[in-house]
């Protein structure tokens, strides 16, 4: 896989076998050569690898909003753009709280989070 576009589900095996560096720099370079302007590539770039990691991995709930979100009318790009931004709630969440969740709980929370 040599280029990443949003508004385009990569390939399942080709996005897997590459490892997490050369994903995220491959978000990293889609965003430079498109010159959209953020205020954190690197953790924009992160947010996008998470989430096309879970559409590959098959994640049904983040399957089921991707194709959500595309039938209320966002671009694949907004889609994972508006998961993201869930992944990051999610994310800050477990940070600032003194939560003692296990994974399963932590995950069915970011899981209910992700479906609306």
């Amino acid at each position: 896989m040599k280029e990443y576009n949003p508004g385009f589900a990569p390939e399942r095996e080709s996005w897997l076998d590459l490892d997490e560096h050369e994903r995220i720099a491959l978000v990293e370079a889609y965003h430079r050569v498109a010159r959209i302007k953020l205020p954190n590539v690197a953790a924009h770039a992160a947010l996008h690898a998470i989430v096309e990691n879970q559409i590959a991995l098959n994640l049904e709930p983040v399957v089921r909003a991707m194709d959500r979100l595309g039938k209320e009318g966002l671009t694949r790009h907004d889609a994972v753009h508006a998961i993201g931004s869930v992944v990051a709630e999610h994310l800050f969440d477990i940070l600032k709280t003194d939560q003692n969740d296990d994974a399963a709980t932590s995950q069915a929370r970011y899981y209910a989070a992700v479906s609306g």
